[in-house]
């Protein structure tokens, strides 16, 4: 999933992300967008890329960057939580210390 911002229309829109390349994307949703049409695309671990629609088949769309990505950062997996993660989004459950557990 990433948010799509639309030249000439207010806000953001969430699109799925079907297909992903250094140069473009196909975007999947139900946002209204014309050929040619300036767009940014906010893409995790990478941020807001500048692209331009290159083509629209029913409510899907081709997006061509502006500029080349690397693809594996966006795909890498979310961070761990860590210590700097709010205690709110930790899990209460924390795994047995292996050192206290009986050997059966």
């Amino acid at each position: 999933m990433a948010d799509l911002r639309v030249e000439g229309q207010a806000g953001d829109h969430r699109v799925k992300v079907r297909n992903l390349s250094p140069h473009g994307m196909m975007a999947e949703g139900t946002v209204r967008v014309a050929s040619g049409v300036g767009v940014e695309v906010n893409l995790r671990s990478v941020g807001w890329v500048p692209g331009r629609v290159a083509w629209i088949q029913d409510n899907r769309f081709g997006i061509a960057f502006l500029e080349e990505i690397d693809p594996r950062e966006v795909r890498a997996p979310a961070p761990s939580v860590g210590e700097h993660t709010p205690r709110y989004l930790k899990s209460a459950i924390q795994p047995p210390d292996p050192r206290t557990l009986r050997k059966l």
